[in-house]
């Protein structure tokens, strides 16, 4: 075996793993990029014939359908924030545990935002749906072939689980992974301080959320395998909080009020 070992290297981790845990997963979470996360919710009415039903909000101005979703609170694993978020804006309040992670679980944005998608089902006949009437005017239960107008950001992250107009030919109860191309365009972050979520609304919350995203760039300049190393060493963030389901990488910039299409 041929050793590519460089002394300068060898001499920062020597010195990186002496240094106690705590500095350790300081020093990395500086030197990494930074994602803003959220959390959406694909719900389903598991008593509805296929191709089934899906949860969708209507929210200001009120102009396409939407997506349960919202911004983590720090600290919040996003399951969690998943579950807070459907109470809070549907009123349908389940267990985190009842929620199940979708395929793929995280759309990860070129802009420094991460859609963490999580997937229930409950039956819509015992279920009583509660909207405030200002973040959210309406909830309802839409056929997946015959779904209502949706925001230009729902669309596009439906299609990443083969649901919608963009998505591509296929089962539309049948949701996994979107293809190596992708489906046009690309869905918004889930919630943002002053942008429009892929549910298709604006939050006026700070990135209270962020997380660490680790495969880019290392301590002191570590290479991008170097930086996984210590990401991991130092006890890294997930982002998905389910590390073993596939992630979807985006290279488009999530919607922006600026947008032609008013991301909605």
């Amino acid at each position: 075996m041929n050793s590519r070992r460089s002394p300068s290297r060898a001499l920062f981790y020597r010195t990186f793993y002496r240094l106690p845990h705590p500095v350790r997963r300081r020093l990395v979470r500086l030197a990494v990029p930074k994602y803003i996360v959220g959390a959406v919710t694909l719900l389903r009415d598991s008593e509805s014939d296929a191709p089934g039903r899906l949860l969708l909000l209507r929210q200001p101005p009120g102009r396409g359908w939407s997506l349960p979703a919202g911004l983590l609170q720090r600290g919040e694993a996003p399951v969690v924030g998943a579950a807070r978020e459907l109470h809070e804006e549907s009123g349908v309040h389940l267990p985190p545990s009842a929620l199940r992670p979708a395929v793929p679980n995280a759309i990860v944005h070129a802009k420094g935002w991460v859609d963490v998608v999580f997937e229930a089902s409950v039956p819509a006949s015992g279920t009583t749906l509660s909207v405030d009437g200002a973040e959210v005017f309406e909830a309802g239960w839409h056929r997946l072939d015959a779904l209502p107008r949706l925001t230009p950001a729902t669309a596009r992250l439906l299609a990443h689980y083969g649901i919608g107009p963009l998505a591509a030919p296929g089962p539309a109860s049948a949701p996994g992974p979107a293809s190596a191309s992708g489906p046009a365009g690309d869905a918004g972050p889930a919630s943002a301080a002053g942008r429009t979520d892929a549910a298709g609304r604006t939050d006026a919350a700070g990135p209270a959320g962020d997380a660490d995203q680790t495969g880019n760039a290392g301590p002191a300049g570590a290479a991008p395998a170097d930086a996984r190393r210590a990401a991991a060493e130092a006890g890294g963030d997930s982002t998905t909080g389910s590390p073993a389901e596939p992630a979807t990488v985006s290279e488009d910039a999530p919607a922006r009020r600026s947008d032609p299409e008013g991301g909605r």
